[in-house]
């Protein structure tokens, strides 16, 4: 049996990438084999020891100006790159030699709310502010543009009246956690 090999970016508290591990946890044929952050802060470090992934600290400088993150990668020749709170735009050079094999999850129904500066809080701030009474998260392909690949999957959920950025926030971020590990799955089955 093949196992499919996953590598996960993050910059964050890494709650996705937990979830990701867990889902995972008992798959034979599926494995989280990396850990790829730009911020030795993040609390994704942490959980990836928690849960047995190796971990690959980069600057920007080396993702940028080196082939060393590009070099890791392809040395797991991983079946799928999964962006889980991953801030920096990913270099064409990965992009290049990992063609329909890198996905992001971003907390807003694209094309809308995307684009440079838009993660985070600034999203579901612009999303209150608009007056808007959807929002919701869509996982997509990463290529060249922020937000701007193949769509996968959307799920939109409804904002209460009062709604504030803070609630939205968790509401998205609850939804990120019970759909992206689903997405990924299929995606390494029918890819």
């Amino acid at each position: 049996m093949n196992t499919k090999k996953i590598i996960v970016f993050a910059s964050g508290s890494g709650s996705n990438f937990e979830e990701i591990c867990k889902y995972f946890k008992d798959r034979k044929e599926i494995s989280i084999d990396l850990l790829i952050c730009n911020n030795s802060k993040a609390k994704a470090l942490n959980k990836a020891i928690k849960h047995g992934v190796k971990t690959l600290l980069i600057s920007r400088n080396s993702f940028y100006e080196t082939d060393a993150a590009l070099n890791a990668i392809l040395k797991i020749s991983p079946n799928l790159i999964a962006l889980a709170g991953f801030l920096w735009k990913m270099p064409t050079k990965i992009i290049d030699h990992f063609p329909n094999k890198i996905l992001n999850i971003h907390p807003a129904l694209l094309p809308d709310y995307g684009g440079k500066g838009m993660y985070g809080m600034n999203i579901h701030k612009a999303v209150i502010k608009n007056n808007e009474k959807e929002s919701g998260i869509t996982v997509h392909y990463v290529n060249k543009n922020y937000d701007e690949g193949k769509i996968l999957f959307q799920k939109a959920i409804a904002l209460e009246e009062k709604e504030s950025s803070e609630s939205l926030s968790k509401k998205v971020l609850k939804l990120e956690h019970s759909c992206f590990s689903k997405i990924i799955e299929k995606t390494l089955i029918n890819g």
